[in-house]
């Protein structure tokens, strides 16, 4: 194979494990009822079916990244879908609830090590540019379409083999993918050893990201409770420690001087912002498509089928915006496409509404979908070096996962004001307002990442040469070359 070539099937191997990893935060949703009742969930003990998944994948982001950049991006790609493989495993042959919730959460870890792995080896196989831009393009594409396609996979999977499929699904698509590894992607060099590899760091910043997390997302079933006040608590304290820790260590998990990078830094906050309001938009369609419209789960699914078309789509002209008209304009459009969307959506999810009430809130909110993903994460990549890129990576889906559980939190208490003690047609009619008042906030504030993305530095895409995208490594390579 030509270099080229063989870079094409390094990215569909890239763009596939991305599609992996996103599948699995929406897949579980039409499965839910399903797994409840089989399973034996009471209360709000079900909703860890899918907040485990983003606890631990929240938490160890950082050190998923930091470990692809300091131990070998194909080793922990591997290692990553092992996890994820096994955990999946785990979950399609487990009958009670206890050992399901714990194969969410080690799919959770699995994916958090894949996950900057492979956005870090997008970033450093391709040159930063026209290049990179169209890599992540079709890498994001597939991550974009896993958070509708899961919902759409999932109903058809649990209406036509019960909901084990959901988690058994994954299983020859890891082992498919990690055997393509050894032959895709360039094996790692040694270990460096003699170096100190921040374990104090590694201890206090996955510790504290994860408490944090477990907080948002418990805060909406739970309240304030002694349990959740405790963990707010310790993880504010460990992540202040893992921030003292990180200035005085010499080989820290996060350097802090990254976040002197404005690109990066305006980056993490429209990722924190599109995960607190536009990528909560999918759970709350779900449930108006199941709790007013009545839906199956196969008819769930398949409502969500022109969503996945239409980010399919906005992707590919994601990148030619990207390219004719800078980042940070296409991250302006995008969220702004996203808020359209989700006021258009709000409008239609009446409780005598219909697919058709929800179609072109569907469509527009599709296109900001599609366009902000790529956008999003080349914007994250831009201007850090190769050798930052899986701690970068790391930082700007911790900076989402947050955002998921802050915005759920809110958006999942404004959706249940006022349902107590409703039974009926009148339980319906005030679901529907509620999961209104939800999709309407998330629009609004949707606005708000506009700001961030206006920060950002105006720039123009450079062409991109297809040369090695690190200068370090370059201009060491010219010297031994000479």
């Amino acid at each position: 194979m030509t270099s080229m070539t063989s870079r094409r099937w390094s990215l569909a191997l890239l763009a596939f494990s991305s599609l992996i990893t996103s599948l699995d935060f929406t897949i579980v949703y039409v499965a839910l009822p399903d797994i409840v009742r089989e399973v034996g969930f009471y209360g709000h003990s079900a909703q860890w079916v899918i907040s485990a998944y983003a606890v631990f994948f929240g938490g160890f982001l950082l050190l998923g990244g930091r470990s692809a950049d300091l131990l070998g991006r194909r080793r922990m790609f591997v290692l990553g879908m092992a996890l994820f493989g096994g955990a999946s495993l785990l979950g399609g042959l487990t009958s009670t609830p206890g050992a399901l919730i714990t194969a969410r959460a080690i799919q959770g870890v699995g994916a958090a090590v894949v996950f900057p792995a492979t956005l870090s080896l997008v970033n450093t196989m391709f040159a930063e540019g026209r290049e990179r831009v169209r890599a992540l393009s079709v890498w994001a594409m597939a991550g974009a379409g896993g958070l509708s396609l899961g919902a759409l996979l999932g109903g058809v999977l649990t209406y036509g083999f019960g909901w084990q499929a959901v988690f058994l699904v994954n299983v020859p698509l890891v082992i498919a993918a990690a055997a393509a590894a050894f032959a895709l992607l360039d094996a790692d060099g040694p270990v460096e050893r003699g170096h100190d590899h921040d374990l104090l760091g590694a201890l206090t910043g996955t510790a504290g990201a994860t408490l944090l997390v477990y907080a948002i997302a418990e805060i909406p079933e739970t309240g304030w409770t002694s349990t959740t006040v405790a963990a707010a608590v310790a993880a504010f304290v460990l992540l202040a420690a893992f921030l003292g820790v990180e200035a005085y260590s010499p080989n820290p998990l996060m350097p802090l001087r990254l976040l002197r990078n404005r690109g990066l830094a305006a980056a993490l906050v429209v990722i924190f912002v599109f995960g607190a309001t536009m990528q909560n938009i999918v759970y709350f369609l779900t449930l108006y498509f199941q709790d007013v419209l009545g839906y199956s789960a196969l008819q769930a699914g398949l409502a969500f089928l022109s969503l996945s078309v239409v980010i399919a789509l906005a992707n590919f002209i994601a990148e030619r915006l990207m390219v004719r008209i800078g980042i940070r304009a296409t991250l302006a459009i995008a969220l702004v496409l996203g808020a359209a969307g989700g006021v258009l959506l709000a409008a239609g999810m009446v409780a005598g509404g219909s697919y058709l009430t929800v179609l072109a809130g569907i469509l527009v909110y599709g296109l900001g979908m599609g366009t902000i993903y790529p956008t999003q994460f080349a914007a994250a990549g831009t201007g850090v070096a190769a050798r930052e890129q899986g701690i970068a990576g790391g930082m700007a889906n911790t900076a989402m996962q947050l955002g998921v559980g802050a915005g759920l939190a809110v958006l999942v208490g404004v959706a249940g004001s006022g349902l107590d003690g409703l039974t009926g047609e009148a339980l319906r009619e005030a679901t529907a307002g509620g999961l209104r008042a939800a999709v309407f906030a998330a629009a609004v504030l949707t606005l708000l990442g506009i700001l961030a993305a206006l920060v950002f530095p105006r720039q123009r895409i450079p062409a991109g040469t297809g040369g090695d995208p690190d200068p370090a490594r370059a201009e060491a390579t010219g010297r031994s070359r000479a």
